[in-house]
């Protein structure tokens, strides 16, 4: 299961590392709100790797056959190192290269709300409540806490969906007899 897992895995966590470094940087450019659908479109890319892994799991380690629980298994550790990768790189790609990321998105979550007639205490709550959240997103702690809650229900999702689909039973050895021809 080990190399299955840790093949899968770093395949999964190049894939979805190489896809945020390629798109973050460009999130005000996007525009936040479809920056959102170009994360998890590219999270659901690279976790299609879980059920590639599983199905490897199956064929190859499992003689054609995985229960739904050891498929489960499977994929949660594939997701687990991908959602390590995701995290580690968006720690790099905040703290190194977008220190003002935080700030580009209050103000875009701001001027979205002045533009929705919100009234101005309204306007001045929301800005108190970004500039706490900025404050404690540059914690690293905080952050990577935050980060690694993104991909996880994504990651679940595909994991519980690819298992289900992938489980096999292994069939029963009187089953697997031929008849005589002569019945």
């Amino acid at each position: 299961m080990k190399k299955t897992v840790l093949t899968y895995g770093l395949i999964s966590g190049v894939l979805i590392s190489v896809l945020m470094a390629a798109t973050v940087p460009f999130a005000d450019r996007i525009g936040f709100d479809r920056g959102a659908y170009v994360g998890y479109t590219t999270m659901v890319l690279a976790f299609l790797l879980v059920f590639f892994g599983i199905r490897s799991y199956r064929d190859n380690e499992g003689s054609g056959h995985i229960s739904f629980a050891k498929g489960v298994g499977v994929g949660a550790c594939i997701m687990l190192i991908t959602c390590v990768f995701y995290v580690a790189t968006w720690e790099v790609l905040y703290f190194k290269f977008m220190p003002d990321f935080m700030d580009k998105y209050s103000a875009y979550e701001v001027a979205k709300m002045q533009a929705s007639g919100a009234s101005a205490a309204a306007v001045q709550a929301q800005i108190q409540n970004l500039k706490r959240y900025t404050e404690m997103y540059n914690h690293v702690l905080f952050n990577s806490a935050m980060t690694f809650l993104e991909p996880l229900p994504v990651g679940l999702l595909i994991t519980l969906v690819s298992a289900a689909i992938l489980r096999k039973k292994a069939q029963a050895q009187s089953a697997q007899t031929s008849l005589p021809a002569s019945l």
